[in-house]
Order: C-alpha cells, then sequence, then structure tokens
C-alpha cells in the first residue's frame, strides 16, 4: 500500500512541476516589450536626475533585455558618465585631449604636427578636436574622482529604481533577477590599447524578484531590502598577468577558422582584469565572409559561393553547437587560470555573428566562479558538476 501511495504521490508532484515549468514559461511577449520599455525610461529619468544640470557627456541610451530563467538586464552605455581624455607626450606633463562629444568614437586621429594655428589637433569621427596642455597626474586624478562621484551617482539610482520601480515589470519569476549595468554589448575595444585613457570601470546593481516582492508586502524594510541588493562597483588593473594573456592567446587560437567548426573570429581576443571582482573577455565571432553581394564562404564549414538563404540555415544550425562548445572551452582552458581567487569570476562575453531574422542571440555570456575551476583541476568535482555551476546570459535575439 505505501509502494502505491508512493507511486501515486511522485506521479501527482511529476505533474505539478510539469504544470509550473509550463506556466513559468508562458510569457506574454508584447506585455513584456512594453513593461520593459517603461521600465527603461523610468531609470533612465531616475539617473538623470542624480546629475541635475551636470552635463553628461553622453546620451543615456538604456536597453533593457529578458532571458527566460534569468531575468531582465538593463545594459547602460559603458562609462558613459566620464568624459574621454587621451594623453600624448612623455613625462609628467602633455597634451591631453578631453573627449566631450554626443558620439562613441568610432575613429581617433592624433596629429603630431601643430595646425595653422598652432595649435595640435585630435580628429574624432572626422571633426577636429583642440588638445589642450595640462599636468597628466592632476588631469588623472580628476578623471578618476569624476568618475567615482558619477557612478555613485548611478547606484543610487539604481537602488531606487529596483525597489520602487522594478515591479513595473510584472512578468518576472521569483527566483528571476533584475540587473543595470554598464557592461553593454560593444564594449570600448580601444580603451587602454591605444592611449593612456581613464580605465574603465564595471558597474553592476542586481536584485532578486523575490526580494523585491518581500519588500513590496511588507515583509522587509527598506533596510533589509538595501541590504538584499548587490552591487559590484570596480576599475580595471593595469598590471599584466601571464596566466590571463595566455588565455587570451588561447582561445584566439581556438576560435581561427581553421580550428573552429562552428563559429569563428578574426581578432585577438582582449581581456579587462577587474579589481577584486575578477576578468572579462571579449570575443567577436563571424560565420562567413561576403565574396559579393549576398554571397558568402563559410570557411569552418569548407562552404564558398553560398547564398542568404542558405548561409542564414547554417548560422542557426551552428549556434547550439557553438554554445556547448564554448561551456566546454571555458572550464577546459579556464582551468589554466592560477591568479584568480576562489570568490572572483571568469567571465566570457561573444558578440555573435549577424543574422537578422535568424533568432539566435545578439550576444552570449558564460561566468563561473574561481572556486569552481580550481574544484575542478583538482579532480574534486565532475565537469558534469562544473557545467551546473556556470551562469549563462543571452543578449535579445536578432
Amino acid at each position: 500500500m505505501k509502494s502505491i501511495i508512493r507511486v501515486l504521490m511522485c506521479g501527482w508532484m511529476a505533474v505539478v512541476l510539469v504544470a509550473h515549468a509550463a506556466v513559468a514559461q508562458k510569457i506574454d511577449e508584447d506585455r513584456m516589450r512594453r513593461d520593459i520599455g517603461v521600465a527603461e525610461n523610468v531609470l533612465s529619468t531616475l539617473i538623470k536626475q542624480q546629475f541635475g544640470n551636470q552635463r553628461m557627456f553622453f546620451q543615456l541610451d538604456i536597453k533593457g533585455n529578458y532571458q527566460a530563467g534569468y531575468g531582465v538586464t538593463f545594459s547602460l552605455p559603458a562609462d558613459y558618465t566620464t568624459p574621454i581624455a587621451f594623453t600624448l607626450g612623455t613625462g609628467n606633463a602633455g597634451n591631453v585631449f578631453i573627449y566631450e562629444g554626443d558620439e562613441e568614437p568610432a575613429t581617433i586621429d592624433i596629429r603630431g604636427s601643430e595646425d595653422e594655428e598652432g595649435e595640435s589637433r585630435a580628429v574624432v569621427n572626422g571633426k577636429p578636436y583642440k588638445l589642450k596642455e595640462k599636468n597628466r597626474m592632476k588631469s588623472r586624478t580628476d578623471m578618476d574622482s569624476i568618475r567615482d562621484s558619477y557612478n555613485l551617482k548611478v547606484i543610487e539610482a539604481a537602488k531606487e529604481f529596483l525597489l520602487d520601480y522594478s515591479d513595473l515589470i510584472s512578468q518576472l519569476g521569483l527566483q528571476e533577477r533584475i540587473v543595470i549595468t554598464n557592461q553593454g554589448n560593444q564594449p570600448r575595444m580601444w580603451v587602454n590599447q591605444y592611449f593612456n585613457a581613464p580605465k574603465r570601470t564595471h558597474l553592476s546593481v542586481e536584485a532578486l524578484k523575490s526580494d523585491i516582492a518581500q519588500y513590496k508586502t511588507g515583509k522587509l524594510n527598506r533596510a533589509q531590502a538595501l541590504a538584499k541588493i548587490k552591487v559590484v562597483n570596480t576599475e580595471s588593473v593595469d598590471a599584466v598577468e601571464p596566466d590571463l594573456e595566455l588565455l587570451s592567446s588561447i582561445f584566439s587560437r581556438l576560435y581561427r577558422s581553421d580550428l573552429s567548426k562552428t563559429y569563428f573570429t578574426e581578432e585577438n581576443i582582449y581581456y579587462e582584469r577587474l579589481k577584486d571582482y575578477g576578468v572579462i573577455y571579449y570575443m567577436q565571432v563571424y560565420s562567413s565572409n561576403e565574396r559579393d553581394y549576398k554571397r558568402f564562404d563559410m570557411p569552418t564549414l569548407n562552404l564558398e559561393d553560398v547564398d542568404q538563404q542558405t548561409r542564414n540555415k547554417k548560422v542557426v544550425e551552428l549556434y547550439p553547437a557553438f554554445e556547448r562548445e564554448l561551456k566546454d572551452n571555458v572550464l577546459e582552458y579556464g582551468k589554466t587560470l592560477k591568479s584568480l581567487k576562489d570568490d572572483e569570476v571568469f567571465i566570457f562575453q561573444v558578440r555573435v555573428t549577424r543574422c537578422a531574422g535568424c533568432g539566435i542571440p545578439s550576444s552570449l555570456e558564460v561566468s563561473v566562479k574561481g572556486s569552481v575551476l580550481k574544484d575542478l583541476n583538482a579532480g574534486k568535482i565532475t565537469k558534469d558538476v562544473a557545467l551546473g555551476k556556470l551562469a549563462l546570459k543571452k543578449g535579445e535575439n536578432q
């Protein structure tokens, strides 16, 4: 009799779990897009209110994206609050170029000779800017101070949004989260590579929907709810660590077209070491080379001169294998990171090949704790267990 009851109970629980999963997956996409659009505007307004009449050096374009099972991520432009400064020359003083334009620099040309007016110039996106003579170290200190002050204001606005307005996104599950970050899908790849520019910051403010729900129902007071919010506010560091350089070279080689069986890269992989947080690697992958108008070569598949429809079909077919292989590689080669502390994070961000209307993510992020990599390397956990500890975040579908 007990066996029969046990079987019936298991069957009942299975039905409940299946039903729960079905409900959890049923999202009104139009409603979600509307809610996120309204929330983007509210968050933008709250941040602007923090700055008052102070000038903001980049347009505040906030993009929200929902991923089932993860939650909503609001991406701010990277370091949008800070003017961009480039220093030229040697010694403690040199030409300092403060770029205060409203658009992200696409091309930067520093003219070595003086112009007709006797002043050096920088040309950004075809527009000339004067170079100002200042003390380099003082300028760098001033820039860092401005950046830190502005980031604190963004954090305050983000906390206010999470506690008072994030419930505007009505369909989130209790275990899903709301994240506000300055880690957009297009990092400034040129920062600290070609010029002595201000260090890039990593900013993230995150809350679980369940904590917000408890606050709204009075089970948490405001101080308790604020304590539940996870805040990361750190910056890149300049120290060169051999294991980080090595991992960059490994992935750069792994994803060249002659070795990869899915998507490939044609560029070296850039990374940022973040103080007391971990390391982020950035990779742009492609699926094909356009040889003529809407005719493509796909080198990893040994296909040549295929049409747009065939190319897109293959891109979609390759995506699951690319995601699976990336997770495997993050674990397999992430084990070589010796400088990563147990509580730090190894993050791998990918901008996925363009494929309009294909339904694949525009970006992909895989992250894992340093302690997981060390346990895997020491044989304390299996690969399957380690895979279960990976965090996966996908960008908006194309």
